[in-house]
């Protein structure tokens, strides 16, 4: 019984359209994506803040800080995921 990858092997290359289908539809994909990546870790941050700073007492300080640096891991996040960013690994590269 011949398995997956001989299948794939002897399948012909995908056409010009087909490349185009698949390009749009990524695109297509990340684009929905990114917003909640970047909400979700706003929310998320800003959630522990809350609790952290209802069981501490200490005001809204921590809902604050905890919410700005959500914004921050959610903003790299959006831009690792990027295309054409060639610094997929966090690196520099020197």
């Amino acid at each position: 019984m011949p398995s997956d990858s001989d299948k794939q092997q002897n399948a012909p290359p995908p056409s010009s359209t087909q490349k185009k289908v698949e390009t749009f539809s990524r695109q297509s994909a990340l684009a929905l994506e990114l917003p909640f990546t970047l909400v979700g870790a706003i929310v998320v941050g800003g959630a522990f803040g809350y609790f952290l700073d209802r069981w501490l007492h200490s005001g809204p300080w921590l809902t604050l800080i905890l919410g700005g640096l959500g914004f921050v891991a959610g903003l790299r996040e959006v831009l690792r995921r990027l295309p054409g960013n060639s610094d997929h690994d966090g690196t520099t590269g020197k």
